[in-house]
């Protein structure tokens, strides 16, 4: 995926590995046809342990991370004043909770539901992961983010974070869903000098943001996140292959194999090859 005078590296993320039995499958073509360098896994699903195994191949190879899950599901665990019906809170539902903040209770139950996540991924793929990131963002928000830094450093682990913000200049170069990257920038602010300042490394550069509308040209959006590249740029997407079961659970749905094929065409080298663009991983 290297071209001739390649001037700079990014990494593509896939998120939701493990969701569903479709979006891992389409997750695994594209990792096999070297067309991701990282991807993400969400360990509160049931499908985590049998789509472990088959990612086994790609250690080494590609950044293998943890898709923090607090708002899409059920916890691993009971979280009696956070998800009472257990059901996870929505991410509007964190978003309300990072203005007013949360009880002593709530952030008990959010330290131990982080630690059984970053638990069951190693426990089934049995090693820690490379990078941690989270579904819809929620690491980064305040009640969220320190109690991450907390577990990762008791258990001595140093992986990569996603820092879901950009700079503002960066972001409007690109003018792709400039209203959700602008305002994550925004509840991202301050994560990065606290990863670093624990010894953690995080990306600079961030771009991938979707209104996931399959009417639109997803190659032509994708060129987008390679404008303003930052010097360690990070690209999320989310493709896979649409099943009945992602369609009972996640609203994105019909843009994943719209991603896919986009990945896995002679368009996708074509744009690198164009962009002066090389995958690798953080």
């Amino acid at each position: 995926m290297t071209s001739r005078g390649a001037t700079f590296g990014f990494t593509l993320c896939a998120d939701d590995y493990a969701m569903t039995p479709g979006v891992s499958r389409g997750i695994l073509e594209a990792l096999d046809a070297g067309r991701l360098s990282a991807t993400s896994a969400m360990t509160t699903s049931p499908w985590w342990p049998e789509w472990a195994a088959t990612l086994q191949a790609h250690v080494g190879r590609a950044d293998l991370g943890l898709h923090l899950n607090l708002t899409l599901g059920a916890p691993l665990g009971a979280m009696p004043t956070l998800a009472p019906d257990d059901r996870l809170p929505t991410v509007g539902a964190w978003l309300r909770l990072a203005r007013t903040g949360v009880s002593a209770a709530a952030r008990q139950e959010i330290a131990d539901e982080i630690e059984r996540q970053l638990q069951r991924f190693v426990d089934v793929f049995g090693r820690p992961p490379d990078h941690v990131d989270g579904h819809q963002h929620v690491h980064v928000l305040s009640p969220v983010a320190p109690l991450l830094l907390d577990a990762l450093a008791r258990r001595g682990w140093r992986p990569w974070l996603r820092d879901s913000g950009d700079r503002p200049d960066r972001i409007l170069r690109r003018g792709s869903s400039l209203k959700k990257a602008l305002g994550l920038a925004v509840l991202a602010r301050g994560f990065a000098g606290k990863a670093r300042g624990a010894g953690l490394s995080v990306n600079d550069g961030f771009a991938g943001f979707s209104d996931f509308d399959s009417s639109r040209n997803y190659a032509a959006q994708f060129a987008r996140y390679l404008r303003a590249p930052g010097p360690a740029h990070l690209v999320m997407c989310h493709p896979g292959y649409v099943d009945d079961a992602l369609r009972a659970l996640d609203p994105v749905v019909d843009t994943r194999e719209q991603e896919l094929r986009f990945l896995l065409s002679s368009d996708f080298d074509a744009l690198l090859q164009g962009s002066g663009a090389h995958l690798r991983r953080l």
